[in-house]
Formats: C-alpha cells, structure tokens, sequence
C-alpha cells in the first residue's frame, strides 16, 4: 500500500493555491477558508473533516473546446461538472480523472497537456455544501480542486445513474453561471472556443 502524508498533501495544496494565485492574477483572500485549513493543520484530505476538504472536479470538452459535458448531481439536483471526493493517495489530476470516467461512463478521457505543462489545475473554488443529516455531515465547504479533461467524439456517453441523473452536452455559456473563474481562465489560455 502506498502511504499517504497529510501534512505533504497540505503544504503540496498550499504550493499550488500560491501557484495558481499568482498564475491566474488572483488575491490570496479568494481561498481564505482552505488557506486556514492548512494552517492549522486540518486533515484537508479526508471527507470527514470539518468545515471542508478537498474534492477535485473535471470540466470535460469535446475536441474543439465548444461543448462541455455536464452531469446531473443527485445530492444537490443541479447541473454541474462531473466531480467528487478526493480519495487519498490519488495525485490531484487522476482523481480528477477518476470522477470523470466514474460519472460518465466515458474511458477515453484525457488531461488536457497544459496542467502537465503548468503543474496547475485550471479552477479552485471554495463552496458550502447543505447538510446532509443522514450522513452526519454538517454544513461544510468543498474546496474543488478542478481540471480540463478532453473526450474523444467516438466515447459514448454512458453516465452512472447510480451516481447522476443523467449527463449532456451543453454550450460553454452553461457552464459559465456553474464556474465563472474556470471559464475565464480556459479562455485566457485559449482552451475554449471565444
């Protein structure tokens, strides 16, 4: 079994918080919450820690950047990009990765070359996730660690309605009221259509 360090997974989240901060002009303050975490040495990579941890999510694109795939959450009963829970000791991109292929049935699936290039992930949001009472799960925080993954047109779709009600191609403008800031920056780089 590979081990797993909570503390190098910190300081490694707090690297690219820094990283991404400074690659996408972005203020220190805009992940307050997750930079605390790591100060005080909350256990970020576990689900079960409070008021937040990590979760990573895939915005997939069709080869030519116009189209994203979205999944319809269960839980929250809203569109959004396939994601999910961290699972320790996954690097940041193949849990990504893992979510995506989980939530869409699709195994032809790839990260875009410029997070390897980069070392960055293209988004990180902080958001509140609702109480889940049948789950002991408090109010809480998802820090969405998030990357572009490419599809390949020939990949059905297959999506896991255990997991999702169902999944679709939409327009970017779709995706642009779910994640402003992962649009902005995928445009920035040119990884989508204008």
């Amino acid at each position: 079994m590979v081990s797993f360090d909570p503390a190098a997974f910190r300081h490694q989240v707090g690297k690219i918080l820094d990283d991404h901060a400074r690659a996408f002009g972005l203020p220190d303050e805009r992940h307050a919450i997750l930079r605390r975490q790591i100060e005080a040495g909350d256990d970020i990579h576990s689900r079960r820690t409070f008021p937040g941890h990590v979760t990573t999510s895939a915005f997939i694109l069709d080869r030519t950047g116009s189209r994203v795939l979205l999944i319809h959450h269960r839980a929250l009963e809203r569109w959004l990009q396939p994601g999910g829970h961290y699972e320790a000791p996954d690097d940041l991109m193949a849990s990504a990765l893992r979510e995506a292929v989980e939530e869409t049935g699709m195994h032809d699936l790839a990260i875009d070359p410029w997070h390897r290039e980069a070392g960055l992930p293209i988004d990180i949001d902080s958001h509140r996730i609702p109480a889940r009472p049948e789950r002991d799960e408090p109010e809480h925080w998802h820090h969405d660690i998030r990357y572009v993954v490419r599809a390949s047109e020939d990949d059905a779709l297959r999506p896991d309605l255990r997991e999702v009600h169902g999944a679709e191609w939409r327009g970017l403008r779709d995706l642009e009221s779910i994640a402003p800031q992962g649009v902005r920056n995928m445009r920035s780089l040119g990884l989508v259509g204008p």
